[in-house]
């Protein structure tokens, strides 16, 4: 006999109907604290339970649901949690491919389970009450008893279960009984781009009901055609457990954010058992991401008697979204996505998120400047739809539907065509819009993601349509279907979904789409941006694109964080483990670790050029020499004066004028002219630029980031006349200059050179006697590869992988061969030339550059480095970057420098840091991804000093030129997996580059812009030293 796990008939036994999202109080007082914990009867059964794990259901303990059945011995483990978590089992990780053998609906005998069990204990009083058992998260099928009897059955992970225990339940101890199969027929579509983790991940609790109550609500809400005065739909159904119910009515009270009554209304219950409600309210307080401003409702369900049986308290908020004008609108305003993808985890838990985390998700979101988020793959938890009604995100919410593993049957769209699936796919449609249908902030479905196309899909939407008409469709794959039949010419539009939607889309592409006026539905891309490792490169081309075109209306940045588990060395170092580390057979590595926050919700340095290409302020010259600047209000919905501008005027790091000014009151999308009323001194010193610093701030507290917070902000290099005032002249002895065997010894005042004219090579440099080189520059076009440079999907997006190219023809091996030193010192012996000819190329290939180095030598201690290059035979396309590489001794670890900062950037990514002079140390320098790679590069940089504590060292100067500093060699970044794979060295690896390749999103998606990519041709620049 087939078993409910194996079944796809059997989805469910004994679940009550779906329903929404709530807690019922037995009092108004009670209520408006939205607190469950004081709703009547509400039992919390999180905590410990007993647990056995075993290989197989057929090895787990037969009769563990009765009551005498000793678990005494068992483990005990707290719930809601991942088993693999807390070492039952172990996690495992894939992106695309099935952990099984694909042969629907057909899941392994070897099939994880775990049993659980504990006691809780039921008040008389309870008894009299209707009592529900619920489930928010199993993971994947569970069969549950209480008391030794059989309650019920269900499948679908994500998505809440919830059964009628009144009948099992008694006065004082109870016993509840729950396994769970990791495996289940319906795991099929569960194959979502994350761990594979099982167990009861959710809360589990019971609420009681009065005999006759409310058992579901639905509140809607629409503007008339001004977008002024709303209509407030409130539809209850209400159900009796009595055999003579007598008469109910139901009171509706809206109140404002203040508990200001605002309308009441009152109805009787129908002889369905049903209300329906509509109070007009003159204009409301709207509900947008940008203002979300929350009314309280309370329904209120009274007997015949007007005795109150219970209360429920919602939160609503006014809001319209519609398809209008071939646009997503919000209050009949187009909006514009500037959104992330979001998967529920904690690098402890699992996908058992304490609310705790999910604020600060929420919270960092929001000082970032994004405004929704795509629950992807899967409903999230419900609090989380709370937190983004109060906090102001839009959402995407997702069902818990994915069957991605399809494509290696060359079949992607199997299941979704297959009628016997149907049901599956629109119970889980079904049970998430019942679930969140009241929240503000959700204003589209998605139908799931990745499962191919088909008239499952379409059963969904036309449900979901039907029972709320009042949101829009989303799913990726009829877009992707239309585009491969089109050959990315769409002729025509969706049947289920409401909109274009791609992942991953070139920049190309999208504007090529965007520029067609015939497609009378929006386009957004529900994933772009690959946030990969170090990357993703080029949000500013997407964002220029997107407001170049008004049916683009954004995206969602892949992803949200990094699913790394936390694990310790045996020595306690901490790190993030991913796909292998525990030991799976096969797995996707680090594809998991794509997030723009760390596992630990440590920001990268995406999110923070994320948050700087999305700000809602933009500011653009208008004329410096007046002080004249545009400041462009790109909020959908507010006006700017909630912010504070202030500005300053800054050389050196020296501020030589500051202010604040009221914000402009500029509607969204427009701009205006606003002068800064700065004064410049006569006199500034030479070679030092005079920057513009314009910064917008939160002018008072939010729920989300406290007064003084910035928003955006904006530079501009001043066109000041700079005083060329006569420079002080150092007067320095002739220099020395001594041929030592092999080496030239050059001696000035205060240092000391040896070139190895063998090698062409600095070997020694001191500086007031102390040595700083452990090794001299040479020419250097290798990096650590990304995570971005090694993977690229060739078939999909016509991407080479950058590092099998490099590779291919031997960039990471580049060899020098001297060919010839020559030396000149001058006739006052102030300067001293040395030319060095050499060969630059690879070993067993014929292509390579032809190198001069011209190193010219004064008296003051000044080095400069001229490096030129012509390029012979065939190479790779691209390379990683050009520029010196030397090692400095260890105790030269304190950096400063002027140009972009303070953090890492790169060609196509550095919008983020603005000009200024900074500091760290070679520690700080450093950027920690799980997988280490090219990290801490500093880009336009006109100086940079490396120095010890008292400030010996040396200076870099050059015409925006980039740097990094480590205290580990390249090779060793790129060949360790996790950051305790790096041996810190004895000598500090300073990188002085001409021009480094971009970072692109290849890993999973486009490559490098054409403007970012660093071309193998011919190349020259010019780098001077001083030692100091």
């Amino acid at each position: 006999m087939m078993k409910d796990y194996e079944s796809l008939s059997v989805l469910q036994r004994n679940r009550v109907q779906d329903r929404a999202y709530f807690m019922s109080y037995r009092n108004e007082q009670d209520a408006i604290t939205y607190e469950r914990e004081r709703s009547h009867g509400f039992m919390l059964l999180n905590g410990l339970w007993k647990f056995h794990y075993a290989e197989t259901p057929e090895l787990a303990p037969e009769s563990f649901e009765q009551e005498d059945f000793d678990v005494s011995e068992w483990d005990d483990l707290k719930v809601p949690s991942s088993w693999q978590m807390h070492g039952y089992g172990r996690p495992h990780y894939t992106n695309v491919q099935y952990p099984f053998p694909v042969d629907p609906p057909h899941i392994p005998s070897e099939n994880p389970t775990g049993s659980y069990r504990r006691e809780f204990y039921v008040a008389k009083e309870l008894l009299q009450e209707q009592m529900y058992l619920r489930f928010e998260g199993v993971d994947s099928a569970f069969h549950v008893w209480i008391n030794g009897k059989f309650v019920g059955y269900s499948t679908g992970s994500r998505v809440p279960a919830e059964f009628d225990v009144t009948p099992f339940l008694r006065e004082g101890k109870n016993t509840i009984s729950v396994r769970v199969y990791q495996w289940s027929a319906t795991t099929y579509i569960e194959d979502q781009d994350m761990w594979w983790l099982s167990g009861i991940f959710r809360d589990v609790y019971l609420v009681a009901k009065p005999k006759v109550h409310v058992f579901d609500f639905f509140v809607k809400t629409t503007f008339d055609a001004s977008y002024t005065d709303a209509n407030l739909d409130v539809e209850a159904v209400i159900q009796s457990h009595v055999e003579k119910a007598g008469s109910h009515k139901v009171d509706v009270q809206l109140f404002d954010g203040n508990f200001q009554e605002v309308a009441t209304a009152s109805q009787d219950v129908n002889s369905e058992n049903q209300i329906a409600i509509q109070i007009p309210v003159a204009a409301p307080n709207k509900w947008t991401a940008e203002t979300p401003y929350l009314y309280h409702l309370l329904i209120t369900l009274k007997n015949e008697n007007d005795e109150v049986m219970e209360v429920i308290p919602a939160k609503v908020g006014f809001r319209q979204v519609e398809l209008k004008d071939g646009l997503i609108q919000v209050n009949g305003v187009p909006i514009m996505f500037k959104g992330v993808n979001r998967h529920d985890h904690h690098p402890d838990l699992g996908r058992a998120v304490p609310i705790e985390w999910m604020i600060k998700d929420i919270k960092l979101m929001k000082e970032h400047n994004i405004n929704a988020v795509r629950t992807a793959h899967y409903p999230n938890d419900p609090r989380f739809y709370d937190l983004c009604n109060e906090y102001g995100l839009y959402v995407i919410d997702e069902a818990d539907l994915e069957c991605h593993g399809f494509v290696f049957t060359d079949n992607m769209h199997q299941l979704s065509q297959d009628p016997e699936w149907k049901e599956a796919y629109v119970d889980r449609m079904r049970r998430m819009v019942e679930r969140d249908k009241n929240h503000p902030s959700i204003i589209i479905w998605s139908l799931g993601n990745e499962s191919g196309f088909g008239e499952n899909h379409i059963e969904m939407a036309q449900w979901a349509k039907q029972k709320d008409p009042t949101r829009l469709v989303h799913y990726e794959g009829e877009t992707r279907d239309i585009l491969t039949k089109s050959n990315n010419n769409p002729q025509v539009l969706h049947e289920a979904a409401d909109m274009f939607s791609t992942m991953y889309s070139s920049v190309e592409l999208m504007d090529q789409l965007g520029s067609r006026t015939d497609l009378q539905q929006p386009h957004i891309l529900c994933e772009f941006a690959h946030a990969m490792g170090n990357g993703p490169g080029g949000f500013k081309e997407y964002f220029e694109t997107f407001y170049k075109h008004k049916r683009l209306q954004g995206g969602f940045v892949w992803e949200w964080l990094d699913h790394g588990i936390r694990q310790f060395t045996p020595d306690g170092e901490e790190y993030f483990a991913y796909g292998g580390d525990f030991g799976e057979p096969f797995h996707d590595s680090n594809f998991v670790m794509d997030g723009m926050v760390m596992a630990d919700r440590t920001p990268s340095p995406a999110l923070i050029e994320y948050k700087k290409v999305i700000e809602p302020v933009k500011v653009e010259v208008e004329n410096l020499e007046e002080g004249l600047v545009r400041v462009l209000n790109q909020y959908d919905f507010i006006d700017l004066t909630h912010l504070e501008l202030s500005w300053s005027v800054v050389s050196n790091g020296e501020i030589l004028d500051s202010g604040t000014l009221e914000s402009p009151k500029v509607l969204p999308g427009e701009s205006v002219e606003v002068k800064i009323p700065f004064t410049l001194p006569n006199l500034i010193k030479i070679q030092s630029d005079v920057w513009l610093n314009i910064e917008f701030r939160q002018a008072t507290a939010t729920k989300w980031a406290n007064a003084g917070h910035e928003v955006a902000w904006a530079q501009f290099e001043l066109p000041v006349q700079v005083n060329q005032a006569a420079s002080e002249i150092k007067v320095c002895s002739p220099l020395s200059v001594n041929e030592e065997g092999k080496n030239l010894v050059v001696q000035g005042d205060d240092f000391q050179l040896v070139f190895n004219r063998a090698y062409g090579v600095i070997n020694s440099w001191k500086q007031q006697g102390i040595e700083l080189l452990e090794e001299g520059p040479r020419l250097n076009v290798w990096r650590a590869p990304t995570d971005n440079d090694i993977l690229g999907i060739e078939d999909e997006f016509g991407v080479q992988k950058e590092e099998k190219d490099w590779k291919l023809h031997g960039v990471h091996l580049m060899q020098h061969r001297v060919k010839a030193v020559e030396y000149d010192l001058s006739p006052n012996k102030d300067t001293l030339t040395i030319s060095v000819n050499t060969r630059f190329a690879p070993p067993a290939l014929a292509w390579g550059f032809d190198i001069t180095y011209t190193y010219t030598i004064t008296a003051d201690g000044t080095i400069k480095i001229n490096v030129l290059s012509e390029k012979t035979g065939k190479s790779s396309r691209t390379l990683p970057k050009i520029g010196l590489q030397m090692k400095l001794k260890n105790q030269f670890d304190q950096v400063q420098w002027y140009g972009r900062g303070p953090g890492e950037s790169y060609a196509d990514s550095k919008l983020a840091n603005r000009f200024g002079i900074w500091s760290k140390t070679v520690d700080e320098m450093y950027t920690t991804y799980a997988v280490p790679q090219e990290n801490g590069n500093r880009s336009d940089v006109r100086w940079a000093k490396v120095t010890d504590k008292s400030g010996v060292g040396l200076l870099t100067e050059g015409e925006n030129f980039n740097f990094s500093v480590h205290h580990f060699t390249t090779e060793n970044i790129e060949t360790a997996r996790h950051p305790y794979d790096l041996v810190k060295q004895d000598y500090i690896v300073f990188n002085v580059d001409h021009k480094q390749q971009g970072l692109g999103s290849a890993s999973c998606g486009p490559g490098v812009l054409e403007q970012y990519q660093l071309k193998n041709e011919s190349f020259g620049f010019t780098t001077i030293f001083k030692g100091i």
